[in-house]
């Protein structure tokens, strides 16, 4: 257990392989070839994560960063290797995940704190907290069927900000929501930051990861070609002037 007590994430030879399946196939691709197209999303991946590392995940669209993201939050399987984690895990990438359309607001941040992993004492004393940061005013009293998309946005993310992560994983999603929202949640996030937390994030906004972390994993087709220090931003700029 020494080996791993400083890890947070450890992949071991991780694939993720999905198969195609084309709306209207021919009879010769049906019935005789037998063949089906497969996408490698993710190509026998091996990393390690230190806890209370800032990592920044950077590749051209497509290249597999945030199918490494959802297998290390758990949101879908490898198809092959191992994965491992230590700690919470909170991700932002599906913040309707665990939310149900004919609950309120508030019934929902207890739905969806307790499949978080928080135990409902502790969502109960922070309640107040994550409905003032989601600041959608009276329809935490009405059925979540009747929120906008930026609602659902708010909701999610001050239930996820407010579970008291070990590691937290960030997506391109989280700047969705309107002007306002985003620098309350790019403040609350500043402090995660200043912690000892893991903080895993994808973005195509290279300078708030050249800001806020300090390894970079550059990612295309598939696979990590580059691990390293922020220094990884400025060749991938080049690759892509």
């Amino acid at each position: 257990m020494k080996k791993y007590s400083s890890l947070a994430v450890k992949l071991q030879g991780v694939s993720k392989i999905y198969t195609i399946h084309h709306e209207k196939p021919t009879l010769v691709e049906k019935f005789i070839n037998h063949k089906e197209e497969k996408f490698v999303a993710l190509n026998d991946i091996n990393l390690e994560i230190k806890k209370g590392e800032k990592v920044g995940i950077i590749g051209p669209n497509g290249s597999g960063k945030t199918t490494l993201l959802k297998i290390i939050a758990g949101i879908t399987s490898p198809t092959k290797g191992k994965v491992k984690t230590w700690g919470k895990i909170i991700s932002i990438i599906d913040l309707e995940a665990g939310f149900h359309p004919d609950l309120t607001g508030e019934q929902n941040i207890y739905l969806n704190g307790m499949i978080l992993g928080m135990q409902r004492e502790s969502i109960k004393d922070r309640i107040n907290k994550i409905i003032n940061f989601a600041d959608i005013g009276s329809f935490i009293d009405t059925p979540l069927f009747t929120y906008s998309e930026g609602m659902k946005l708010r909701l999610g993310f001050s239930i996820a900000v407010h579970a008291n992560p070990d590691i937290l994983i960030l997506d391109e999603s989280m700047w969705a929501g309107d002007l306002e929202f985003e620098k309350k949640s790019t403040a609350k996030l500043k402090e995660f930051f200043r912690m000892k937390k893991t903080i895993l994030v994808v973005s195509h906004w290279l300078s708030y990861i050249e800001k806020n972390c300090k390894r970079v994993l550059l990612i295309d087709e598939g696979k990590i070609i580059r691990d390293g220090s922020i220094k990884v931003i400025n060749e991938y700029r080049k690759q892509q002037s």
